[in-house]
């Protein structure tokens, strides 16, 4: 089978290397998104596939849309299957047909829920219990086509974004692979997704980093553990912001955003409109995560310091 893939973030590399080591199949070209700056630098920085890809000598496309400069690349390369991960790209129906076989996506949740662009974050941040890999065909909509194949993971309580991308992501690489191989055993069912079940996450930005601690300790967690790695929740101190990087729920009460405790022994606990959230992982401007304790070791915060903005 030979196979175009499509993809940029590190989420999507295993679902590369599981069709790079797959037998009977052959990846004739990637497509990836143009090198962005990156760093204080502002380098021109590969996205991981694209470095991936070059490490396996796959040609590798970067058109900056794909619909409009990459569709005479693609045709060329005569894909019977065209996959993709986090390719970060809307396809156009021209783009669609060129397959034979179609578009299978590998998209991190549990369809119809969490549609969009950031559905990892999405389903932290709302309390889900598990979060979990559709392969789907793709269609002209937004995570709009007919579900293929899932797997479902428990999301853990103090669970970041990153952690959990990065186990779907060796989710997904192996969910593709069963999806291929009943492709090719002629056992793959289409499933149509309910609508009425739908949901569909914005894009992640930095303004969702301002907590709003009048909320339920657990829309609180959710919301640090979720927006870690980026963009992050911060909270104003001395006049810097410092960077709150995970959180789990914890016993306590009081005015919403103000810290009752905050000691090496005791951690760091802000009040909550219902309940609290014991601050796990702390980053200083310009310095390393570092666990609350130590943080608190070199950092005096006051117990009855307002962090509400």
């Amino acid at each position: 089978m030979r196979i175009v893939f499509m993809g940029t973030p590190e989420f999507a590399v295993p679902c590369l290397e599981a069709l790079i080591s797959r037998k009977g199949t052959e990846v004739a070209g990637v497509f990836t998104q143009p090198d962005r700056p990156k760093g204080r630098g502002n380098k021109l920085t590969p996205s991981p596939v694209k470095e991936r890809a070059v490490k396996a000598g796959i040609p590798v496309f970067q058109p900056e849309r794909i619909r409009k400069t990459g569709i005479e690349d693609l045709k060329a390369l005569r894909p019977d299957l065209c996959v993709t991960a986090a390719f970060g790209q809307i396809l156009s129906r021209e783009v669609l047909d060129i397959p034979p076989m179609g578009n299978i996506n590998v998209h991190a949740s549990i369809l119809p829920r969490h549609r969009g662009s950031a559905p990892i974050a999405h389903a932290i941040m709302d309390g889900d219990k598990a979060a979990g890999v559709t392969t789907m065909m793709m269609d002209e909509g937004i995570d709009t086509g007919d579900m293929l194949l899932k797997a479902e993971t428990d999301i853990l309580p103090t669970e970041t974004c990153g952690e959990l991308t990065e186990r779907l992501s060796r989710i997904g690489a192996e969910l593709l692979t069963r999806t291929l191989d009943e492709l090719e055993a002629g056992t793959l069912k289409r499933i149509p997704q309910n609508e009425a079940e739908m949901t569909y996450d914005p894009m992640l930005n930095k303004a969702m980093g301002i907590p709003d601690f009048s909320l339920d300790a657990e829309k609180v967690r959710g919301l640090i553990n979720g927006l870690n790695p980026w963009p992050c929740v911060s909270v104003p101190l001395d006049g810097e912001r410092i960077r709150l990087l995970r959180a789990d729920t914890a016993d306590g009460s009081g005015t919403a955003g103000t810290v009752l405790k905050a000691d090496p022994r005791s951690g760091l606990v802000i009040a909550c409109g219902n309940g609290a959230v014991r601050i796990l992982e702390i980053q200083s401007p310009g310095g390393k995560r570092m666990r609350a304790e130590d943080y608190l070791r070199g950092h005096g915060i006051p117990e009855g310091t307002s962090f509400t903005e």
